[in-house]
């Protein structure tokens, strides 16, 4: 519908100029908003105020001048009013919202989707979390957020890839080794002290108990560090099949798992220092070896090689990055936890050194999770390897709860999740509150084919012409919002616009149906009603998809 009125406002445009009423037929870049006072009208626009230089008048002589001219040969304007300094507003009748629901049941599970990404190739990693331990719910909040923004940037008519990138090089492996080494070591009988910055955590002494329970004493009576090199290979490996089958659980599917390693076997690393070395980018200084990234906006020069000889965790970076755009993407974003926001100039500028422009990579970054048991923060301790799990959690609340609430607060917010909430069956539970929305609407379909004979609701534009309510034309201008929502969330990479969307969507409909019966009395006005929710009921599931999260039928 903005699109409509932004073309009647051409229109007018048009029609004044060569009236003689305008001397041209230009407009500023004007925006068509709902406004946020119902008493404003259906929609506002700014093109009297962003247009008035270009056309030398006062804006609200132009917007008077504008809505002479304006035609509208649909009949979908009530009335227009010019307000404040020259705001128009937009009053439209409700038979105007009417086309919107027969538009939404042609669309069915496509309703939404537009194709501003016109197909071009876009990459979205996310948790890549080291396997070095389970993922716990601030993974959890990264998977959601990067699982979710990939299924609506292909909803917006991208090629989306989704990757987990497997940091199984370095010294965070070397320290899982020695950390399960240590804890076989000690049940084998020997006397050990465990280092602090060793892993603590009971999966620790359980991995340990695996590979004694194999291997016996065998370990210990060859070489050490090829005993800790054997411990660091199977402990990643097996959690990293726990982190697998964790995100399976949580409905996460990746199409590609990209091994860090991989980047040093294939010689990806050398090269990419090689190329930047050659071009000068990368320098040697105190015996180290550095990447110019201040020249590309970082704050100071990265070290890629240190002096010992090793290449840092920002050298496999910038190898694995360029790797990324050599595949054909378009765009690259990675999902982050919001303690790498410093980590943002250094890559962005090693990309920009690498060849690629900046605005084909961005960073989500995704801040942490407060987990609270009844309102009461749950006690979690890092270093001693005491944290609850993201399986724990979806054990508990169940897989939808959890994706949902972890969408409904902006990435980069800190977010409360209260376990007893999630699990509750009351409309304080925002999951609850939306899903329940589609298994009332369900109900009353099924009620309506077993008691009334409707087996498909069909579009009966009179019928539809019915639907007159003000809780009815609240809930399709709801459902007209979604195209926008989508568009809105792909371009800005928030997906907790779509949960916004959903629990505005649902109180909307809660409004409604606490006034007004489906099922009435009158036949044709109850075939408009059952035309009106069933298509609340696509829309409702179409926007929980997208989430990752099922649309009961029953609850």
């Amino acid at each position: 519908m903005k699109q409509v009125i932004r073309e009647m406002i051409g229109a007018a445009v048009a029609r004044a100029h060569q009236a003689g009423a305008l001397s041209n037929d230009l407009t500023g870049d004007f925006v068509v908003e709902a406004p946020k006072l119902d008493n404003h009208g259906d929609f506002a626009t700014n093109v009297a105020l962003v247009s008035a230089k270009q056309h030398r008048m006062a804006p609200r002589r132009l917007a008077e001048i504008l809505l002479t001219h304006l035609e509208d040969s649909a009949h979908r304007i009530e009335r227009t009013e010019i307000a404040g300094p020259g705001f128009i507003n937009f009053f439209l009748r409700p038979t105007a919202w009417h086309p919107l629901l027969a538009d939404i049941h042609r669309a069915g599970g496509s309703y939404g989707a537009s194709d501003a990404g016109a197909g071009r190739r876009v990459q979205v990693e996310f948790v890549s979390a080291n396997p070095t331990g389970p993922l716990h719910v601030g993974h959890g909040r990264g998977a959601a957020v990067g699982d979710t923004t990939a299924n609506i940037l292909d909803a917006a008519g991208y090629r989306v890839q989704r990757e987990y990138y497997i940091n199984d090089s370095g010294r965070q492996i070397r320290t899982l080794g020695l950390s399960v080494y240590l804890r076989y070591a000690a049940l084998c009988g020997r006397t050990i002290e465990f280092p602090e910055d060793c892993y603590q955590g009971d999966y620790i002494r359980d991995l340990a108990a695996q590979i004694r329970q194999e291997k016996g004493d065998a370990l210990l009576e060859g070489d050490e560090a090829e005993a800790v090199d054997y411990c660091a290979r199977h402990a990643a490996g097996s959690i990293l099949e726990g982190i697998r089958k964790d995100l399976e659980d949580f409905g996460v599917q990746f199409d590609r798992w990209y091994s860090e390693q991989s980047l040093f076997d294939e010689g990806r690393v050398e090269a990419a220092l090689d190329d930047l070395r050659r071009r000068g980018i990368v320098y040697e200084k105190d015996g180290a070896q550095w990447c110019r990234t201040t020249d590309y906006g970082d704050e100071k020069d990265r070290v890629v090689v240190r002096q010992n000889g090793l290449a840092t965790y920002f050298a496999s970076d910038i190898a694995y990055h360029r790797e990324k755009y050599s595949r054909g993407f378009d765009r690259v974003i990675d999902v982050w936890g919001a303690d790498h926001h410093g980590y943002i100039p250094r890559m962005t500028a090693a990309i920009e050194a690498s060849g690629q422009r900046r605005d084909q990579f961005q960073v989500i970054l995704v801040h942490l999770v407060n987990l609270l048991r009844g309102g009461q923060p749950v006690a979690m301790s890092t270093r001693a390897g005491e944290f609850v799990t993201l399986a724990e959690v979806v054990a508990e609340v169940g897989r939808d709860a959890a994706r949902f609430i972890f969408l409904t607060r902006h990435h980069e917010s800190a977010l409360d999740f209260d376990l007893e909430l999630a699990k509750q069956k009351t409309n304080d539970n925002p999951v609850y509150y939306v899903q329940y929305v589609h298994a009332r609407i369900a109900s009353i379909l099924r009620k309506a084919a077993e008691e009334h004979g409707v087996g498909e609701v069909l579009f009966d534009p009179e019928a539809v012409a019915s639907l007159t309510e003000t809780e009815e034309i609240a809930l399709i201008k709801a459902m007209a919002a979604f195209p926008e929502t989508i568009a809105t969330a792909a371009a800005n990479l928030e997906p907790h616009r779509v949960t916004f969307f959903l629990m505005d969507l649902a109180a909307a409909f809660h409004a409604y149906y606490n006034r007004h019966r489906v099922l009435t009395e009158d036949p044709l006005l109850a075939r408009g009603r059952l035309f009106l929710v069933a298509a609340v009921r696509q829309v409702i599931a179409r926007g929980l998809g997208l989430l990752g999260v099922s649309a009961p039928e029953r609850m």
